[in-house]
């Protein structure tokens, strides 16, 4: 387990957290908010590709979901009849149900990453991290905008990020036709708690947490919604 700490450590968080430092330190103004958001915007472009892939696999499963709600409607009692005519549509739609998963998971250690270096980066124990070329700072002041206190939670920062989580949600739900079908209605029951409760989840955990876990959050997922846009906009053109 400790090699994985130290391998975690040396080739993710030490890199993140010396390229915020150095942020905090070149940028005008010496203001952490904003080295903050420079940081993720170029973690986010770094992995567009990676997020983009991962969009087109999530709308293209949602375009699929009038066919597979209608095999769920024409085969309720024989779900083993089901199951074969889904795989089926998966292969003569050339689409895999688990194609998007795969960008995310690539992505997810450099959000853990992310999350300790703004977690954990204002403390001054971390700096034993920083390269030999990167000045220690000394005390880094974690004011944005010099309105914002960022080592501490902010309820402003949970609720946008919250807010901006649902949009980014709303623009992924399919709109399919109503069926019948129970199984149907639960899936779109579903479907719908799932709209709210993930954007209420992101609230409740952001309130308590830094707010520089929150500024990165509400900045990761605008930029997300942007990507998302930019890649649906472009799928309807072609």
């Amino acid at each position: 387990m400790n090699i994985f700490v130290s391998a975690f450590n040396l080739i993710l968080y030490q890199p993140l957290f010396n390229a915020l430092v150095l942020l905090y330190q070149y940028l005008p103004g010496s203001d952490f908010g904003i080295a903050v958001i420079v940081l993720t915007i170029l973690t986010k472009i770094i992995f567009y590709p990676f997020g983009t892939k991962a969009i087109r696999s999530q709308k293209n499963l949602q375009e699929l979901q009038p066919k597979l709600q209608e095999i769920q409607t024409k085969y309720k009692d024989d779900k083993q009849k089901q199951v074969k005519e889904t795989l089926e549509l998966y292969k003569r739609e050339k689409v895999s149900p688990f194609s998007g998963c795969l960008p995310l998971l690539v992505q997810f250690p450099i959000l853990i990453a992310l999350y300790q270096v703004f977690w954990k980066g204002l403390q001054p124990e971390q700096m034993v991290n920083l390269y030999g070329f990167v000045v220690n700072p000394g005390v880094i002041d974690p004011s944005f905008l010099g309105i914002i206190n960022l080592s501490k939670p902010n309820m402003y920062l949970a609720i946008f990020a919250g807010i901006s989580q649902f949009v980014q949600s709303k623009m992924i739900v399919p709109k399919t036709r109503k069926l019948k079908a129970s199984g149907s209605q639960m899936g779109e029951m579903m479907q719908k708690q799932m709209l709210y409760f993930f954007p209420a989840f992101t609230v409740l955990i952001l309130w308590k947490l830094p707010s520089a876990i929150g500024l990165y959050w509400l900045i990761s997922t605008i930029f997300s919604i942007i990507q998302q846009y930019s890649v649906f906009k472009n799928h309807l053109k072609a």
